[in-house]
């Protein structure tokens, strides 16, 4: 009797295709390992373009960050430079008051502000009599070597960190110091140095040393009765440690996310000026990302290395699951070809199950994704408007508009200029509703840095800031004594600033603005705190639902406005483990309150030592 030939039935009915069921099983492992390759292949194309967003926003936020502190520094030593230029006769005791208020809370980083005055040779025992006269009898000079034809003397100092005073150094001795005084004077504005090492680290050890670098700013005398009116009378110094400036200005920003250095290109120099490293390790696969830094008269750079949590959810690996994922299928799928193979009606029955289940669990997985996507989308596509698209060409539009009302409203028509003020005025109106997105989606999840917090300043200076622009209305503003809480001051700051500039707004037309802000101790060692107005009210059907984001009560709608503010605060009292509400005031007006515990909670705040002890 014969066999069979491969492939063929014998005449018992029994398949011999053995070896076409072992092509089948390769060529389904196959394809499915392809798809399976793909599928990690997308998967790891979509984690690097996530990661390269958020490394670039980043970025964007660290350098407008870094910009904006620079700038603000360099206010308060222009401030400071005025002020002492106003001085009819400056002395120490003058010089003290002037420079009371900087401190480590208000300018973090720096070292100490100082008056610098230039002395030839001939000229130090005449420039030390003289200010020992003004009320610094133990000063003594100390000229540097080599430097006889002209000094720098630090004739008046003010320390915040802490080191001591620089009265008496010769600043003559550092080039970098003395070359931006130079800049400084020469061009009439306020100039930065490059990094060097600062004269009050000297002693400290080596390896703890930091860079550091010195902004100078030009001292005219501008008194009418001064003797030397309208002359120039030295710099106003303060001198920064890079580090330090950098875990201060862009600590919250930068997170653990990215590691962040400071350089001056111009220099050449290979040391960076500052550094930040966060706690987790930098990921050197992938290249940091560079930015410029504009400073007085010079460019910076900074350049943003990212670790390996840029992103919080970086560590899933989904490429991983997705290849062993893909590997399961591919096996299970093996498996039910090689039992259709073997026997066909089972297999198909067994198949069309498979199949069945297969496709729901596909198109759930598919929904559930698409959703994910789109939300994703969404939230970066946001961020990434608002914080390159809007922000920086809204920017250049204010910047623009503000100098065309300046320099050129003079030629221009009224109806022109009534134009460019329209311009100028709908420019800033879109920057405080792109302020007021940005302060409402970081409320929720911003880190909360709590300490000791004392109201009655935070209250101050709000008023300070708030009242200077009233200038037809005169605010009567009754402030009792308000407690010192356990919370974030910039939080908490936002929040009586929110509340203390709606009451002065909501004005009705003709009426001053009467505020009231109390304080009320509760149960449990809490507190109560009210600001109270006379303004416009908040119609009862609607006071539940005015710190509903994008809300604004009836009457409002003639008063500029985001409807976020009120949002806003209810975010950050939320986070504080308090409550807000509002009721009427009676005799007119709204009546806002706020609680908040005697401790925030843990798990809502990490604690940070008190700034104005860090060095």
């Amino acid at each position: 009797m014969k066999s069979a030939p491969t492939g063929q039935t014998p005449a018992d009915g029994r398949p011999r295709g053995r070896g076409r069921r072992s092509r089948i099983l390769a060529l389904v492992i196959c394809l499915g390992m392809i798809g399976t390759g793909l599928a990690v292949g997308a998967l790891r194309r979509t984690d690097e373009d996530r990661l390269s967003r958020a490394l670039a926003q980043r970025t964007t936020m660290v350098a407008h960050t870094l910009t904006a502190e620079m700038r603000r520094y360099s206010t308060s030593l222009l401030d400071l430079a005025g002020a002492v230029g106003a001085q009819a006769q400056l002395a120490t005791r003058e010089f003290e008051a002037i420079t009371a208020a900087t401190d480590q809370q208000r300018l973090p980083g720096a070292t100490g502000v100082a008056l610098v005055v230039p002395a030839t040779g001939a000229e130090v025992h005449r420039v030390q009599a003289t200010w020992r006269r003004a009320g610094s009898p133990d000063l003594r000079l100390r000229p540097a070597p080599g430097h006889s034809s002209g000094h720098l003397f630090v004739v008046l100092s003010r320390s915040i960190d802490g080191t001591g005073s620089s009265a008496g150094e010769d600043l003559a001795a550092s080039p970098e110091a003395t070359a931006a005084l130079s800049r400084a004077r020469e061009g009439h504005q306020i100039a930065i140095s490059a990094g060097y090492q600062l004269v009050q680290d000297a002693e400290v050890p080596e390896g703890e040393r930091q860079l550091g670098f010195l902004l100078a700013a030009p001292v005219y005398a501008t008194s009418p009765s001064a003797s030397d009116a309208g002359q120039f009378r030295g710099w106003m110094v303060m001198a920064l440690r890079g580090g330090d400036f950098l875990r201060d200005a862009i600590g919250r920003i930068a997170g653990n996310a990215v590691a962040v250095t400071l350089s001056d290109p111009e220099t050449g120099a290979t040391a960076p000026v500052g550094r930040r490293l966060p706690a987790a390790g930098i990921d050197e696969g992938r290249p940091a990302r560079t930015a410029p830094i504009i400073v007085p008269q010079r460019t910076w750079q900074v350049t943003v290395a990212p670790t390996d949590q840029v992103l919080p959810d970086a560590d899933l690996h989904l490429d991983v699951v997705a290849a062993l994922i893909g590997t399961l299928i591919t096996a299970l799928l093996a498996a039910l070809t090689g039992a259709m193979v073997s026997s066909r009606n089972r297999a198909l029955r067994r198949v069309d199950i498979a199949t069945a289940a297969l496709r729901d669990d596909i198109s759930r997985r598919e929904a559930v994704e698409q959703q994910l996507r789109r939300r994703e989308e969404e939230l970066v596509g946001f961020a990434g408007i608002v914080a390159h698209d809007l922000r920086s060409p809204l920017a250049r539009i204010t910047g623009y508009a503000d100098f065309l009302r300046e320099q050129a409203a003079p030629r221009l028509e009224p109806e022109h200029r009534d134009f460019l003020d329209r311009l100028y005025g709908g420019a800033r109106r879109m920057q405080s509703l792109i302020d007021d997105l940005l302060n409402y989606a970081t409320a929720d999840n911003q880190t909360l840095l709590r300490q000791q917090v004392d109201l009655n300043r935070v209250v101050a200076e709000v008023i300070r800031d708030r009242v200077n622009g009233y200038d037809d209305q005169q605010p009567a503003i009754v402030l009792w004594p308000l407690p010192t809480v356990d919370g974030d001051p910039v939080l908490l700051h936002q929040v009586l600033d929110n509340l203390i500039g709606n009451a002065l707004k909501y004005t009705r037309a003709g009426q001053d603005p009467r505020i009231e802000i109390s304080a009320t101790p509760q149960d449990g060692g809490g507190c109560r705190i009210e600001v109270a107005d006379r303004g416009i009210g908040i119609p009862a059907a609607q006071q539940a639902t005015v710190f509903t984001p994008f809300t604004r009560a009836d009457g409002s709608q003639n008063y500029h406005g985001t409807g976020l503010g009120l949002a806003i605060v209810h975010r950050i009292i939320e986070r504080h483990g308090g409550e807000v509400g509002v009721r009427a005031n009676p005799g007119g007006g709204s009546r806002f309150w706020f609680t908040l515990p005697a401790t925030v909670p843990r798990e809502r705040a990490a604690a940070v030592p008190d700034r104005a002890g860090a060095a």
